[in-house]
């Protein structure tokens, strides 16, 4: 990694700078005395190149908005990416090249990407996690308890509910909770996740776990996951109102990352949860 990327503060670069989220963590890193933002990257093509990213907010960084990202990365230790898996891929191709760690918080990745960032978490520093949110990591070793405990006479359904952009299904969230749901019972979610149901579909079959999605107006993220038992449900929620919770979960993982020299790690290591 570029030398002196231990100590704050922690330069950061944020790709898809112009979108939701690249906004909020371009506010969020101008906001936080120990981060500084050192590039801000999108699409070309995007009608935010060469505006100060942080235009929006009536308060100038200093920072332009770029679309080469060979030219805008040298000087970052860190680049947050929450864009798409092909976005991604590209950014992380550099990174390691250029020996900048990464916090991935895209979704939607197919196994031969996960391989692939695996294969650069040898190289450099990554922290992926479908979901940055300290509240919604500490759901997730809930939910793991949850299952060990009611592994047997409960039926196991989730359900998310995301704003209408959203291009993915299920969330990667939701996708998450199955995973480590499925991993509690010593299932394969790939056997046993169950993602659409219509027409006449049989009983359910005990060892599934169902998955249901909502797309509508400006939802920041709800997710549902639910154990339906004979004479009692347990429902565990998590509901997100900002994203700047994903926020301030990205420079948490920043910050974890910051004396890592290489090796892939997940919110559950940041916020010592393993």
């Amino acid at each position: 990694m570029p030398t002196s990327s231990a100590a704050p503060p922690y330069r950061i670069a944020v790709a898809g700078a112009s979108g939701r989220m690249g906004r909020m963590l371009v506010e969020a890193i101008a906001q936080a005395d120990d981060c500084r933002l050192t590039a801000a990257l999108d699409m070309p093509g995007s009608a935010a190149l060469g505006d100060d990213a942080a235009a929006f907010s009536g308060k100038a960084v200093g920072v332009s908005v770029r679309a080469d990202i060979e030219q805008a990365l040298p000087g970052s230790a860190f680049l947050i990416d929450f864009t798409r898996p092909e976005g991604t891929m590209e950014h992380l191709a550099v990174c390691t090249r250029l020996g900048i760690g990464m916090v991935i918080g895209t979704t939607g990745f197919s196994d031969a990407q996960k391989a692939q960032i695996a294969q650069a978490a040898q190289t450099i520093p990554i922290m992926m996690a479908p979901n940055m949110s300290v509240g919604v990591n500490v759901t997730l070793k809930l939910l793991e308890m949850a299952a060990k405990a009611l592994s047997t006479g409960y039926d196991i359904e989730i359900i998310e509910a995301h704003h209408r952009h959203k291009v993915d299904a299920p969330s990667g969230t939701a996708l998450r909770m199955g995973e480590v749901i499925a991993q509690a019972l010593g299932r394969d979610l790939q056997e046993c996740g169950v993602f659409a149901r219509e027409g006449i579909t049989g009983e359910r079959d005990p060892s599934s776990i169902g998955f249901s999605t909502i797309r509508g107006g400006d939802i920041v993220g709800d997710h549902t996951v639910l154990f339906a038992g004979t004479g009692e449900r347990i429902e565990i929620t998590h509901k997100s109102s900002s994203r700047s919770t994903y926020a301030q979960g990205s420079l948490r993982a920043v910050r974890f990352l910051a004396d890592k020299p290489h090796g892939l790690f997940t919110m559950f290591d940041v916020l010592g949860l393993q």
